[in-house]
């Protein structure tokens, strides 16, 4: 009897084991009919214009909220850094669309302490958490996709660069999705197509696991090519230049401002001056906008205007620096305030 039980135990197992498999199966239908029902587009998203509304999160039931009904819109074409400092782990998003008005730059930087939202923003966006509110790409709640529909459509440069065991074809194109003059152009635009065709094997050349054979800098490029290979509407960078030398931090930046001019770019940077010609900045703190203690106003002004009030976070921050770093500082948005009201036409 005992050997009889034990063997109907062994088979009630096994079909726990089948069911299990199946439901997951199963799911993935569930998501594809979802992504139906959400009435995308074909080519969405097609702009990448990202609202916030009224959005609020908590990461456990007893635990108090990190983002706190925040709303605001990432029109299309912006890029984002957000700028994490070693000493108050600081998070600033600066913003950047181009306007075919006279070529004017415009720019909004978010600016908060650790804990104001920085990770939390970022994670409601892939849905790593899910968050009350709406979050809408152009027009369409992202809660109603499934994941793998959202997710694909947002191109990841991390800090640490994933690349896997194979070669470098394999590693920028893994569904063999694009043409050879195509992988050899994306090599180009982030200048590694002179080294990959030094190689004998080119595009073959072996890549170890995690691209040890290859430089911090070398990775972070190639992740960048496979981003400019996708085509997404949205990319995130996450302190991507973080452990870069200077030379490879400028050519990134300056390939994310000339390859990506009609994208939506959310940068987890580490350098200050990186926001500091923004148009504007909004200071985020304790999952709200800040709002300044001189005057009853939200901190979003211009870089140079937040500074001249003393009594602003973001003043306050830049004096965190040394007396020539924030000197510097003050020197940049200054010039940018100045370039940008020149240049601005009257309305």
């Amino acid at each position: 009897m005992a050997i009889y039980c034990a063997l109907m135990l062994t088979n009630t197992l096994q079909w726990g084991v089948r069911q299990s498999a199946e439901v997951e199966n199963q799911m993935i239908s569930v998501e594809r009919v979802l992504a139906l029902n959400a009435n995308i587009k074909p080519g969405w998203p097609t702009s990448g214009q990202i609202d916030f509304r009224n959005v609020s999160l908590r990461y456990e039931e007893n635990q108090p909220m990190v983002l706190k009904n925040i709303s605001f819109t990432i029109s299309s074409g912006e890029k984002v850094p957000v700028m994490s400092l070693i000493m108050w782990e600081q998070i600033f998003c600066s913003i950047i669309t181009r306007l075919s008005y006279r070529r004017c730059l415009f720019q909004i930087g978010i600016v908060g302490r650790t804990g104001a939202g920085k990770s939390s923003l970022i994670s409601c966006l892939l849905r790593l958490t899910e968050p009350a509110g709406q979050i809408n790409i152009d027009g369409v709640d992202i809660g109603k996709l499934g994941l793998h529909t959202l997710r694909k459509n947002i191109s990841i440069i991390p800090q640490d660069p994933v690349l896997f065991n194979g070669s470098l074809r394999m590693n920028l194109d893994p569904f063999d999705e694009y043409s050879d003059d195509q992988l050899w152009n994306a090599l180009n635009e982030v200048q590694l197509k002179e080294g990959v065709q030094a190689s004998p094997d080119g595009l073959d050349q072996t890549v170890e696991e995690g691209g040890s054979n290859l430089s911090v800098g070398q990775r972070q490029l190639v992740c960048l090519a496979r981003a400019i290979l996708s085509h997404n509407r949205i990319l995130l960078i996450d302190e991507a230049t973080a452990n870069v030398d200077s030379k490879a931090d400028e050519l990134i930046q300056r390939t994310i401002r000339e390859k990506f001019k009609q994208c939506t770019v959310l940068t987890v940077a580490h350098r200050l001056q990186t926001i500091m010609d923004s148009t504007r900045v909004m200071v985020i703190s304790a999952g709200k906008i800040h709002v300044r203690q001189s005057l009853p106003l939200k901190e979003l002004d211009a870089p140079h205007s937040l500074l001249q009030d003393r009594a602003s976070l973001f003043s306050r921050l830049v004096r965190q620096a040394d007396d020539a770093t924030a000197e510097r500082l003050h020197n940049i948005a200054r010039e940018a305030y100045k370039k940008r009201n020149i240049l601005t036409p009257p309305f």
